[in-house]
Parts: C-alpha cells; sequence; structure tokens
C-alpha cells in the first residue's frame, strides 16, 4: 500500500498566482463590487488548510439588486439574435480550453481533486458551452393543423425569464456552464450562487464570459456564506421564473417549496445513493476498473458516485480482494503533486462524516479490507478504503457517504439484486457489470433510476439528459432536452381559411 505516512503539503507559488488573477468580488449588472456590508469569506486549500483567498460575502440587499438587474435586463436579452447567442458561447469555450492547466490548477488548490481529474472537468465544464453554442440556433418549434382541419396549430418557444442558479462545490466549474449554456442559449438572465467552498473557479468563469462578450446584466453572481440570505430573496422575488439547483435532497425540498408560492419551473439534481451491480459473469478485471472509476471519481464525492457494491456470493471474495489491491495502490496526496490519484476530501466535516460512517458499519460487523483511517498530517485526507460484510443497517447504505469508501455486500439471486438496488429513496445513477445481454436489459430496466450504467462508469456527458427520479430529483441536464428546461412553449391558433 503506497499511501503516505505523513502527508504536509504546502500550496504552491504557481497556484498563488493563478487565483491571485481571479476577481473575487460580486458581479452585479456589469460591475465588480464588494458587497454591501463589506464582509468576506476565506477560501481554504482542503490538502494544506491553508487560506488561499478571500472573497466578497453577499447578503439580501446584493442579492435584491442582482434579481434587479436580471428582470430589467430580461426583455432585451431575449431579443438577441440566436446567432450572437451562440457565438459568446463558443467563444467562452475556446477560451477555457485556452486556459485549461490554469483553471484546473485554481479548481484542485480550491477543492482538492487531482490535477488531472480537474483537467478533465475543465474540457467537460467547457463541452457544455459548445453544445449548448450549437442549440441555440436550432430552437424550433411546430405547425400542425388540428384533426377537425379548422385551425393551424403553432407552437413557439420562448425564454422562461430570468433563472435563479445555485451550484455545489464538488464540480464547481462543470455545475456552473451545465446551468449557465443552456439559459444563454435560451435568452434568459441569470443570478448564480456558487459554493462558497468552491467559489473561485465560479468566479474566473465570469471573467471569461466576460471576455467572450456577454452583456452586463445577464449574469449576476452572488457569491455567500448564508445561502438563504441569497437565494430566499430571489426565490420570493417574483422576478424569477426558473430556479436549477445541484445539491443535497434536503435543502431542494425547501426550494421547491418556495418555488411553489410563485409557480416556477424547476430543475433539481439531488442527491444519490448509486447501486453498483456486479454479476458472477462480469468480466471481473472490467467491474474492478469501473467500481474503481465509478467510486473514486472527485474521492468519491459525487452524487453518481456508487455509494452500494453489490457483488454476487459466488465471486464477491475475489472480487473485494481484486478491489483492496486496486484502491490500496492509490497514491494520496496533494492533487497539485506529479502522481496524486486521491486527493483531499473538501472540508473536515466531510472527512469527519466519512469517519462517523466507516465507523458505524465496524460497530455493525463490517470487515476493513484496505484503508480505514487518516493519514497523518495537515489536510483532509482519507485512505481508499474497502469494507466487507457490510451490514443493511449501517449508516452508510441509506447515506451518502461521499468519500473514498467502498463497501461491498453479496448478494445471491439476480431478484435480490434488484431488490436490494432499489431499496432506497433515490434514483439518479446505477451501474451494473454483467456479459448476459438479456439480463443487461433486463436489470437495466428494473432499476429505478434515471441513469445507467451497462459495463461502464462513465455516465455524465453534455450530450445526454443527466438526471434522476424520485428523490434525486426532476428535469434534466445536457442533452437535447437540456435547453427545453428554459424554455416556455407558446401554442398560437391559427384559423384555416
Amino acid at each position: 500500500m503506497s499511501i503516505q505516512a505523513t502527508i504536509n503539503p504546502t500550496t504552491s507559488q504557481r497556484a498563488l498566482d493563478a487565483i491571485a488573477k481571479v476577481s473575487t468580488n460580486l458581479y452585479i449588472d456589469g460591475h465588480w463590487t464588494e458587497s454591501t456590508s463589506g464582509a468576506r469569506f476565506n477560501v481554504i486549500n482542503p490538502a494544506t488548510e491553508e487560506v488561499v483567498a478571500t472573497v466578497a460575502d453577499g447578503g439580501p440587499e446584493d442579492a435584491r439588486r442582482a434579481i434587479e438587474t436580471a428582470g430589467r435586463i430580461q426583455k432585451q436579452w431575449a431579443k438577441t439574435p440566436p446567432r450572437e447567442r451562440s457565438e459568446i458561447l463558443r467563444r467562452a469555450f475556446e477560451l477555457i480550453m485556452a486556459r485549461q492547466d490554469e483553471l484546473a490548477l485554481i479548481m484542485t488548490t480550491e477543492m482538492g481533486k487531482p490535477l488531472c481529474e480537474a483537467k478533465g472537468e475543465v474540457a467537460y465544464a467547457a463541452e457544455f458551452f459548445r453544445w449548448f453554442s450549437e442549440e441555440a440556433v436550432r430552437i424550433g418549434g411546430d405547425l400542425t393543423t388540428t384533426g377537425d382541419g379548422t385551425t393551424r396549430v403553432l407552437v413557439s418557444k420562448e425564454p422562461v425569464g430570468p433563472c435563479v442558479l445555485v451550484t455545489p462545490w464538488n464540480f464547481p466549474l462543470a455545475m456552473g456552464t451545465r446551468k449557465i449554456g443552456p439559459a444563454i442559449a435560451a435568452g434568459c438572465t441569470m443570478v448564480f450562487k456558487p459554493a462558497n467552498l468552491t467559489p473561485l473557479s465560479s468566479l474566473a468563469l465570469v471573467d471569461i464570459l466576460i471576455e467572450a462578450g456577454l452583456p452586463k446584466g445577464v449574469l449576476n453572481v452572488v457569491t455567500t456564506t448564508r445561502a438563504s440570505d441569497v437565494v430566499t430573496p430571489w426565490m420570493e422575488s417574483g422576478v424569477a421564473r426558473k430556479v436549477s439547483f445541484t445539491g443535497s435532497t434536503g435543502v431542494g425540498i425547501r426550494l421547491l417549496e418556495q418555488a411553489a408560492r410563485n409557480v416556477m419551473r424547476s430543475s433539481m439534481e439531488l442527491g444519490g445513493n448509486a447501486p453498483l451491480i456486479v454479476f458472477e459473469d462480469a468480466d471481473l478485471d472490467c467491474a474492478v476498473e469501473g467500481t474503481v472509476a465509478a467510486k473514486m471519481r472527485n474521492m468519491g464525492e459525487a452524487c453518481t458516485a456508487a455509494n452500494r457494491i453489490f457483488v454476487q456470493r459466488s465471486v464477491a471474495a475475489d472480487f473485494s480482494a481484486r478491489l483492496a489491491k486496486r484502491l490500496g495502490a492509490l497514491k494520496v496526496g496533494d492533487g497539485t503533486e506529479e502522481g496524486t490519484q486521491v486527493g483531499p476530501l473538501v472540508e473536515a466535516k466531510a472527512l469527519n462524516k466519512v469517519q462517523q460512517l466507516v465507523d458505524d458499519a465496524v460497530a455493525k460487523g463490517a470487515t476493513v479490507v484496505c484503508g480505514g483511517y487518516r493519514p497523518k498530517g495537515s489536510g483532509f485526507f482519507y485512505s481508499p478504503t474497502v469494507l466487507s460484510g457490510v451490514s443493511q443497517d449501517a449508516a452508510l447504505m441509506s447515506e451518502e457517504i461521499f468519500g473514498p469508501v467502498a463497501p461491498v455486500i453479496p448478494f445471491d439471486t439476480e431478484e435480490d439484486a434488484v431488490r436490494l438496488a432499489n431499496d432506497t429513496p433515490f434514483g439518479l445513477a446505477g451501474y451494473l457489470f454483467t456479459q448476459n445481454v438479456e439480463r443487461a436489459f433486463r436489470v437495466g430496466e428494473t432499476l429505478e433510476v434515471g441513469m445507467v450504467g451497462l459495463n461502464t462508469a462513465a455516465l455524465a456527458n453534455p450530450s445526454a439528459p443527466f438526471g434522476g427520479i424520485k428523490a434525486s430529483g426532476l428535469g434534466r441536464e445536457g442533452g437535447r432536452t437540456g435547453i427545453d428546461e428554459f424554455l416556455e412553449y407558446k401554442y398560437t391558433a391559427v384559423p384555416r381559411m
């Protein structure tokens, strides 16, 4: 096992220089401005626990100015030619890719993921702008005739209006472009609250959009440590017509309650509890590599991460041993250091939760096959962990782990696997490894999730409709349906003469 006994990194000057270029104030009505209160908050490097920046801490008055600006600009922005909106997005795509290394370094420094993963996220984030730059000029409609032949039915699509966008910390650039891209393409103005743990990637994105030619007032950004003080005024304003949120189910439910009061369109990408099923006929090498990818992406801090790993009993011991060998060999360290494969968790609270979940599982009979501890030193690191013999009443069976912990649970029959996989209020993603084609389709169709990975852990793609069912959310982001979330349909009846 190559986990270091002690980890004590320090933030590099190169990272600090990249962060120093980022505007760290609020962005309202085309101007960078301090918060009304003048308050600021610290951004911490989770690998070193050092402060790397301070950012304006917005409040209700800042939120009011932002939503008023979005409302005032909406009609003007909606009239912008689709090609103009398309070209803004295309220029932003090119600027992101030109600055991929710098953006990745900023991201790794503020949230911890290894630099190679951060570069991958930057490219993924940019693709949303390229995808929606192409969708902007393809907003269509329909013309049909009623069944009785008396009326033409003309269907057009119009921007839904000012949008409230709220993003999480775990994919700080991609979650922003996944929402901002379709809003710009559709002709919607926006108020945007990035996560306070990772605001720098989002603020760097604002600078890029300004350079790409986005008009003043179309995008308004309020960073804050008091989310409700900013988002609640937006939701209650009567100006906002849509909310798009990625985060916990509990917060999503509160936003839906607020949205109901003004009958706002809502897109919610919420929590997950993803099952990963390995059948005895699976290619175990493929299944192990797929499990590593599905579990360890972003150190397990992903709503699509494999949370419960169900393996058919006849191959469970072999699978667990192989998985433990792979995870135990991963290099843990500062994400900016060459060769690092597992960075720190985002904050001490996250680290403590992971340890508590592991301790609870062990107390209820689980065995630690590898890992199960915090490396010594600074930073919020946790060793990649495999648990076997996990009880169904262990807390991590019902809670998102959001860390590098893989619980392996044996099952006997296909029916058992499906029952266990669906035994959750969540339904975002699921993974299935088998070489039996009939079983693949049969089980895939019975999994209660919005997305299924068949012999793969690669689910997220700008051309695909990302989203879940049940307590995992409403609506879809990306794909051909992604822009429809930001459009209203209008039907005009035209009598036939």
